[in-house]
């Protein structure tokens, strides 16, 4: 079967079969998808993590297909129906959906109007007119009258039942159908009656038909939602049916003498099985798609925002803004420790302005503040107006931060876990804090849903957009790596090999026994075994060890190479990271041996140059305009400076600091045609942008970026 799925997969994906095979051999044994595409990459041919977890899902899926077979098979030969034909086509198909298409005439179905026409003993009848062996269908029907088949039309209505079902079970007819419905397939909409109201919000997908192939994934998930909430009925259907009955006469209704039988339950089977299957079919393989490409828009954006640049171990206070409530306050260290909380009231109603400026004075100079960050909720503006005037000497560093999913984590178990003593408001705080210092640690605890930057993702497959962010949450830490002094549990479970259990294990041994003073240290964690240990051990950083290389991603397995060059270089591995020209003059053709190769080598050298390299960007300054602050003050024509809040695949939402993002459509992105938004922005990008329009009754507001 692995010879199977490596053929399959390679072809597939445009991959060498050794490289394939050679993936499915790590995956087999336990190997994480950033493992082996950063430390096994003479084993993969250099493939890279995108590439790796392709294949790393293609074996997944190909799994399910061969148990699926399984079943099928199974059933199939209880029933005494399997035949050396049958089991070849079934053996040979790959693809999941001729697989149902064969399997379509055996699959145990309720009781249907057919399998009570052959409980009556008319299959006979029902063949005699596929066949044309007939010359009077009504009299060779009479033969068949019984008790239960009163009349020559209850025989004949219970054969053509038979005939519609045999039809639309028939793997041709399916397929043949499928193909114009894929192609020609118009998804058309209707507000339900009554539902005018409900219909208000809706108003755009409303009464509209369009090419189902061609329509956009926000657009069909739209739809989708309206017609689960009634407000709308939902229809897919070739704008001309009657061909694709014209063609099934032609197939079946052969004989002129049985014609009009056949024909009669072909128009049967085809408006009462076969469109109401494949438009059930076609919505779901639309929804897919749509599922598809939003999961992909919701990928693109949360490996962004995970990614986004930190500022970094800085004293740091951090301020969740309000007005009758006051501002929140609270002091964390570089490690992002808190050290206090306070309140402040420096806007209405309480306008405590001289005295919320005394206590901020305090908290600087008594914490040696270096930076602020200002969550961008209610009286957010107001707040950074009011810090950027206190700080007339420009000391700190101030940024407005997002609060997407601050309240949730405040709420949270993890939150309760690690300040049991403080309210929601003081943990809100600490988390805008801690994600200006470090994005990805902090995001890390929060439900990707609620971090404000998907398209539709109530209306995708829960499981699947789970396990892709999953996946997406592992790619970004082991990317970046841990520094497993400092790291949080919910940090480490993203460490390729370790998990829940392993990260609860470490942080509890290392509050046992202080912080590890090697990467070796780890195999003495509860559990953690040398899988785990050689799975986990590049992605993790220890700052100041004693050996330099823990504060690397060299991998462990690989130091007996490092200490080899130094020795060579006739220097320490600390020397030999400091000197470029000592790193300059090594060969490393001297040493390519066993699974070491090239590629490793070269990885070695830029882990030398900059060891625990944070790939992340330098976190940049900003300025909303201060002649703006809320949706009043803007007018068409106005060009504003912004920030890049989410990516959806018709548009970029853009915040201007007027507490209402801006649309900026795809088609005003450029100047130039664009065909994937991701390509022009990215998430947290400094933008300028024109005010194309304002609707202030609906919030919505239009921009556009063309020629800016």
């Amino acid at each position: 079967m692995q010879d199977t799925f490596t053929t399959l997969i390679h072809k597939a994906l445009n991959l060498r079969p050794t490289q394939v095979e050679n993936t499915l051999r790590l995956l087999d044994d336990g190997a994480t998808v950033p493992f082996i595409s950063r430390y096994r990459k003479e084993a993969t041919g250099n493939l890279d993590e995108v590439q790796v977890g392709d294949i790393a899902k293609s074996y997944e899926k190909l799994k399910e297909t061969a148990s699926r077979k399984e079943t099928i098979i199974s059933t199939i030969e209880e029933q005494g129906k399997m035949t050396p034909e049958l089991r070849k086509e079934i053996d040979e198909t790959w693809d999941s959906t001729k697989l149902e298409d064969l399997y379509q005439p055996y699959k145990p179905k309720r009781k249907t109007r057919a399998a009570k026409a052959r409980e009556l003993g008319l299959e006979p009848l029902a063949l005699a007119l596929m066949s044309g062996n007939v010359s009077d269908p009504e009299a060779a029907a009479d033969k068949y009258l019984t008790d239960d088949v009163a009349t020559t039309e209850d025989a004949l209505q219970g054969a053509r039942d038979i005939i519609a079902e045999w039809v639309a079970d028939q793997p041709e007819t399916r397929e043949a159908v499928r193909n114009v419905f894929r192609r020609e397939g118009i998804v058309s909409t209707k507000l339900s009656k009554g539902k005018e109201a409900e219909g208000e919000k809706y108003r755009d997908y409303i009464d509209r038909s369009e090419n189902l192939a061609k329509c956009p994934s926000h657009r069909l998930l739209a739809m989708m939602r309206a017609e689960r909430e009634g407000v709308i009925k939902l229809s897919v259907s070739p704008e001309e049916p009657e061909k694709i009955v014209d063609r099934l006469n032609r197939k079946y209704a052969r004989n002129p003498k049985t014609a009009g039988q056949v024909e009669m339950a072909i128009s049967d089977s085809y408006k009462r099985l076969i469109a109401p299957a494949m438009e059930t079919e076609m919505e779901a393989e639309a929804k897919e798609r749509a599922d598809t490409e939003a999961i992909r828009v919701f990928e693109t954006n949360l490996r962004q925002l995970l990614l986004a640049a930190p500022l970094g171990r800085r004293r740091t206070l951090a301020l969740d803004p309000g007005f009758r409530t006051g501002c929140k306050v609270v002091c964390l260290d570089e490690q992002g420790q808190m050290l206090c909380h306070s309140v402040i009231y420096p806007h209405p109603p309480h306008a405590k302005t001289a005295d919320a400026e005394a206590e901020l004075r305090r908290l600087i100079d008594q914490y040696d503040i270096e930076a602020v960050a200002i969550g961008n909720g209610t009286a957010s503006r107001e707040t950074e107006t009011f810090v950027r005037n206190f700080d007339k000497e420009k000391r700190l560093r101030i940024f407005v931060v997002s609060e997407d999913g601050a309240s949730i984590y405040s709420a949270s178990a993890t939150a309760r876990e690690e300040f049991p003593n403080e309210d929601v408001t003081v943990r809100g705080a600490v988390s805008i804090g801690r994600r200006l210092m470090d994005p990805l640690a902090e995001l890390v605890k929060i439900d990707p849903k609620s971090l404000g930057v998907g398209q539709y993702q109530h209306d995708v497959d829960q499981a699947r957009l789970k396990q892709s962010l999953d996946s997406v949450v592992i790619s970004c830490v082991n990317q970046v790596g841990v520094e497993l002094n400092t790291a949080s549990r919910h940090l480490l479970t993203y460490v390729s090999g370790l998990g829940p259990t392993l990260a609860k294990n470490i942080v509890d041994y290392r509050t046992a026994n202080g912080p590890f003073t090697s990467k070796a240290d780890l195999k003495k964690v509860p559990r953690l075994g040398p899988k785990a240990f050689e799975q986990c051990a590049g992605f993790v950083r220890i700052s100041g060890a004693k050996n330099p290389l823990d504060a690397s991603a060299v991998h462990p397995e690989r130091y007996d190479v490092v200490n080899q060059m130094a020795a060579d270089a006739g220097c320490t591995v600390i020397e030999l990271m400091k000197d470029k020209g000592k790193r300059d003059k090594i060969d490393l053709q001297r040493y390519v041996k066993g699974d070491v190769g090239l590629p490793t080598l070269h990885d070695i050298m830029g882990e030398l140059e900059k060891p625990g390299r944070d790939p992340r960007e330098a976190i940049k300054d900003f300025h909303f305009d201060e002649s703006v602050h809320s949706i009043e003050d803007l007018r068409a024509g106005m060009e504003l400076p912004g920030i890049v809040t989410n990516i959806t695949a018709f548009g970029a939402f853009v915040d201007m600091g007027v507490h209402t993002d801006g649309l900026v459509h795809i088609s005003q992105l450029s100047d130039k045609f664009v065909k994937n938004v991701a390509d022009v922005v990215s998430l947290h990008q400094h933008v300028t942008v024109r005010v194309l329009d304002v609707d202030t009754a609906r919030g919505r507001i239009n921009l556009s970026m063309k020629g800016l």
